[in-house]
């Protein structure tokens, strides 16, 4: 009988494994169709039957994986009605599995530059902030963040990781309630955007030596040249976001 139950529980437990991989790659699927306009904004789905049928899984996989589309704004069901692919407008692009979907077609959506423009605003203003207000730890933080991408220069997936971590800190270190909201609410964009140049781009020297001159001037707690640092690493960015893009473009 311990045998029996034993192999009843191994049995639920594998099942229960490969459940979730099961929806998660149906879910993928269905996503990246959506973002290649297989399924325009605002046109139905198929029916569920047809579903199953299209992608080799049962309702229930179908059922789940709507379910999650539709807590990302991507589709939204009603009774009667069926399932409608929404507008672009409403899909929750800072979302890190949207963006992982969206993938090759990112560039259709201009969400590089929507990411640039939205960090030209933030920013300066929040690195002249941080120079007046950034704790010792805070400093020390972004410093360690610098010498972390300085010594993984050659290495873009740890220098995406240490960029990530520096522009984190420094929203943080501006001590404004809105700045750290938005920090948390770009991240994943953020770390796509990052990714997106620092692989597209063979030298990145000119990043580590303003990123570094940057934790000086907070630690001379010096404002405008704060300010005028992060304009730099933003200039800086605009040239890498034509090389991302040109080689998202070869991509695709």
């Amino acid at each position: 009988m311990e045998s029996e139950g034993q192999s009843r529980a191994e049995k639920s437990s594998s099942s229960s494994e490969r459940r979730p991989r099961v929806r998660r790659n149906v879910t993928v699927a269905i996503a990246q169709d959506i973002c290649a306009d297989r399924y325009p904004s605002g046109s139905p789905l198929p029916r569920e039957n047809d579903l199953c049928e299209l992608y080799g899984v049962s309702r229930t996989v179908i059922r789940e994986s709507l379910k999650v589309l539709e807590s990302k704004g991507l589709v939204r069901g009603k009774p009667r009605v069926g399932t409608t692919v929404c507008d672009r407008d409403e899909w929750n692009i800072l979302d890190a599995e949207v963006l992982e979907w969206m993938g090759p077609y990112i560039k259709d959506f201009d969400l590089l530059g929507c990411i640039l423009e939205a960090r030209r605003t933030i920013e300066p203003a929040a690195a002249e902030y941080a120079a007046e207000r950034a704790s010792a730890q805070e400093i020390a933080d972004l410093d360690k963040a610098w010498r972390q991408m300085r010594d993984s220069a050659g290495e873009p997936e740890s220098f995406t990781d240490a960029d990530v971590m520096f522009h984190t800190v420094l929203l943080t270190a501006s001590h404004n309630q809105v700045f750290r909201r938005l920090s948390s609410a770009i991240h994943a964009a953020l770390q796509y955007a990052l990714h997106a140049s620092n692989i597209a781009v063979e030298n990145r020297e000119d990043a580590v030596l303003v990123h570094g001159q940057l934790v000086e001037a907070l630690r001379m707690r010096d404002k405008a040249g704060a300010r005028e640092c992060a304009n730099r690493m933003l200039d800086l960015a605009v040239r890498d976001l034509a090389a991302a893009e040109k080689a998202i473009g070869r991509t695709k």
